[in-house]
């Protein structure tokens, strides 16, 4: 990355044909190679990618979504109101916790621009439920010459069924459905840049590309670098899960954590004075976050440490947490817990340091 921002680069330069390039090129051929989708474009965040779609094939017209996947992520991104601001008419169909192919069917008018089907990432409306499954809406859309838009929020390239998770739709599974347009972030679970991706067939990504709000929304180079280093890592599987330091916490087994966290406590137990805390490896359980997994903890083993003299936990996190390198940790039964889901090897030393400092006589 430094050298990248300091020297030059063919970001919008073509050297095989001598004259000015994409500088989506790069990454549009390692997605269109890990997906198969026919065509990709990357903007600043999903957000964006969505609001581009949505402007771009429905503005002015029709856009059909099942009332049970009108989500509201963080800061308040609502699809309602990104759908409003994009020019396209919102048509709810069916009711919260169910939706059937005919109520996308008896919406359809001559104003009908697209179908939209919003992943609920970060909430699941369980019991009496139905939804149409995007391979049944996308023949729905094929029916009756309507584009299908998937909305994947996340974004995963794994089957993360695998390693003993939730199920989430992989972006490869919703290429084969043959939808038109699928978005999804850059970040989260994909564990790369915060970026904004979109693919699908080429006649609809190319008026999406065409749009002069895509300029708007472009992305820089030193995140479309950081971006292509991340996809080009899920060319083997093994290599995402020991370089995507997201996909690495993800997929870490207990029998892992569980020695992670014996090498921590040895390792903090010979930085730290005697008798200051006690010391032990405990059971305890991780959650994904960022809009992902919300049904699923994940079992992991904690380092706790119990103040022994005079410290209490609140007064030690809050020391950790004001280091030049801060510690963030958490607070039980004044204990602080160090979870190791989320402490790479590379970082051991870095978490000792920063005990040895907030354990110290100040």
């Amino acid at each position: 990355m430094a050298e990248l921002s300091s020297h030059y680069s063919n970001l919008e330069f073509d050297l095989d044909a001598g004259r000015r390039g994409s500088r989506y090129s790069h990454v549009e051929d390692v997605l269109k190679e890990l997906t198969g989708a026919e065509s990709a474009l990357v903007v600043n965040n999903n957000a964006a990618a969505v609001f581009l779609v949505l402007e771009t094939l429905a503005k002015g017209r029709e856009a059909v979504v099942s009332r049970g996947e009108l989500v509201e992520i963080g800061g308040s991104f609502r699809i309602p109101d990104v759908m409003a601001r994009s020019g396209a008419h919102m048509v709810e169909v069916g009711t919260t916790n169910k939706t059937h192919p005919k109520d996308y069917e008896n919406a359809v008018t001559e104003s009908t621009a697209l179908f939209l089907k919003v992943h609920t990432s970060n909430f699941r409306i369980i019991g009496f439920t139905q939804d149409v499954p995007l391979a049944d809406l996308v023949k729905l859309g094929e029916k009756h010459g309507i584009p299908v838009m998937k909305d994947l929020g996340s974004g995963c390239f794994l089957d993360l069924s695998n390693y003993g998770l939730t199920k989430e739709p992989t972006v490869q599974e919703t290429i084969r459905t043959g939808v038109d347009v699928a978005t999804f972030s850059g970040d989260k679970l994909l564990g790369g840049p915060q970026a904004g991706l979109i693919l699908g067939k080429k006649r609809f990504v190319d008026q999406v590309k065409k749009n002069p709000l895509n300029r708007a929304v472009r992305i820089d180079k030193l995140t479309l670098a950081a971006l292509e280093a991340t996809l080009m890592l899920y060319r083997d599987e093994e290599e995402a899960r020991k370089y995507i330091p997201t996909v690495a916490m993800i997929t870490a087994s207990v029998e892992e954590l569980n020695n992670r966290a014996q090498r921590l406590k040895r390792r903090i137990r010979n930085a730290i004075p005697a008798g200051v805390v006690d010391l032990a490896v405990v059971d305890g359980s991780s959650r994904v976050g960022g809009g992902a997994l919300p049904e699923m903890d994940l079992p992991t083993r904690l380092v706790a440490l119990t103040p022994k003299a005079g410290l209490s936990a609140a007064k030690i996190e809050d020391r950790l947490r004001r280091l030049p390198l801060p510690l963030v940790c958490r607070i039980e039964q004044d204990r602080i817990l160090l979870d190791v889901r989320t402490i790479l090897e590379s970082e051991l030393v870095d978490v000792c340091k920063a005990l040895q400092s907030a354990l110290a006589p100040q």
